[in-house]
This record gives structure tokens, sequence and C-alpha cells, in this order.
């Protein structure tokens, strides 16, 4: 395992799952790990978690990333508290059956999935430039069935959980390769992983048909958290991967996603929209 001593890595989601796996791993070689999490008591529970298998240390962030204010809001307090960020893990994530939407008036697969790492990581990547950072995005294979319906991103027309979250995770891919195009060869990167089928809590909040049914049988074939976390930590920390980016990583690999991850005119599309929603200037910064 690499030596992350003086490292510091933030992890969204990182109270359970795969984040906090991810977090944990991250820990145990060393560095100083933050998790932002929504829930105060498991946000706590995370950070002991984190003290008991590394020496590094460990900070806590609460919010809700499905509110535009909630992330702008977690962004400042990040930047006020880490005088500097070496990796970014855009883990958080979800699943709705049916149609949720946010304060902001976003739905709310869209609004997790893909709007709050895309405002997250461009408030945060100056603090991470000075670190030469690393940026870990983490997509699923359902990318490769997404599309981006922009006469109905937010799925007010025959809303489809699938739908929306297959379209969540090609914008991760879609977000992920632009950013690395805008960064250029700078001196962060940008990556996205698929973590693989992992056994946790995942949709259960709203679960569809297919998750209620199947699901249960499928759970002893399924991976552990850490299991599916590692692609994950391998990409945050691996000294090999230094200065690679716009990759798609699977098992540990860079693989070949879906032919529409790679439209660039979608992508640039996909980028304003995106600035226009969160209320960035369109371009990779505020």
């Amino acid at each position: 395992m690499p030596d992350l001593s003086g490292w510091t890595v933030l992890v969204t989601g990182g109270t359970g799952g795969i984040g906090r796996a991810t977090a944990l791993a991250l820990a145990a070689m060393g560095a100083r790990v933050a998790v932002i999490g929504r829930d105060a008591d498991r946000a706590e529970q995370a950070a002991g978690s984190i003290r008991e298998v590394g020496d590094g240390g460990a900070e806590v962030f609460v919010g809700d990333l499905s509110e535009q204010s909630e992330v702008r809001r977690l962004a400042a307090e990040v930047l006020a508290r880490l005088t500097r960020i070496d990796v970014l893990v855009n883990n958080v994530g979800g699943y709705w059956d049916t149609r949720h939407e946010t304060a902001d008036g976003f739905e709310r697969t869209f609004a997790v999935n893909h709007l709050a790492p895309f405002l997250l990581t461009n408030l945060l990547l100056e603090r991470l430039a000075e670190s030469d950072g690393r940026i870990v995005t983490v997509s699923s294979n359902a990318q490769s069935m997404g599309r981006i319906d922009f006469d109905d991103l937010q799925g007010r027309t025959g809303y489809s959980g699938a739908r929306a979250y297959n379209q969540s995770k090609l914008a991760n891919l879609l977000f992920t390769y632009e950013l690395a195009r805008r960064l250029g060869n700078g001196s962060v990167t940008a990556n996205a992983v698929h973590p693989g089928l992992v056994n946790t809590g995942f949709g259960a909040e709203d679960p569809g048909r297919v998750q209620r049914l199947f699901v249960p049988f499928l759970r002893p074939f399924m991976r552990t958290p850490a299991r599916g976390a590692e692609t994950s930590v391998y990409v945050a920390s691996a000294p090999d991967l230094a200065g690679v980016t716009g990759c798609f990583f699977v098992d540990g690999k860079p693989r070949r996603s879906s032919p529409r991850s790679y439209d660039t005119d979608v992508a640039a599309r996909l980028w304003a929209v995106s600035a226009e929603s969160s209320g960035l200037s369109d371009r990779t910064g505020r």
C-alpha cells in the first residue's frame, strides 16, 4: 500500500457502504480523511472508525448534497477547515424509483448523482490544484444504458427510476471527461470508476420492483463494500496513476465506456446546462 501520510482526502457519502469502506482504506494508508454525510451520528461513527484504523486523523462535514445551498455551504466549510485536499472522492449517489423533487426544483437523482459532484468539484478545484490533486467520481456500468435527455433532464415526463439513474451515471462520465479536457495537462487529474455490484443499502429508501424482488437473492453473490471500494482506492492513491486523467476504471484497470460517453458536443452542452443550473459560470471554476 502506498504511504499517504500528509495527504488529505475528502469522501462524499463517506458514512456508509462503499464510501465508508473507501474512507477506511485510505485512512489505513495514513491519510487524513474527511467525510461528508447527511446524518451527524453516522458521520461521527464513521470518523471514529477512521481514527481506529489510521493515525492521520478524521474530519466530519454534515449536510444534504441534494440542495445547492448546502453544497455551497459545505464547500465553504471544507475550504475553511482543510488547508489542503489531495483527493476528492465523489462517491455520494442514490436511486429513487419514484420521482422526488429537491428544494431547488431538480429531480433528486440528477441533483444528487450529477449536480452535487459537479458543483462541489468546481468549488474545490483551486484547493485541489495546490496539491496536484486527484478527483475520483464513482459512476457505474449503468452508464452504458444511459442517455442524456436534454428535453426532459428533470424527468417530468414519464419518470423512470432506472432511466434517471442510468442518465446520471452517464453524466458522471461526461463530466469527468469534459473536466479532464478543460484541465488539460494541469496538475489536477479527473477519473471515474465502476465499483461493481455491491452489497449495501443502496436504493433501500425508495426501491424499485427489481430491487425488491431480485436483490435479496443476489446478495450472496454481491461484492462486499470493501471489495467495491478497491478501484476507488486504487485510483485515489496509486503512485503510477500520477498524471493519468480522463479515464474510466473497472476492477483497477482502464476500460472503454459507452460510445455516448465520448460525445464531446453532449459533454459541452451538459457542462453548460449544469453550470447554469448550479449558478456557475460556464468554465472550469466558480
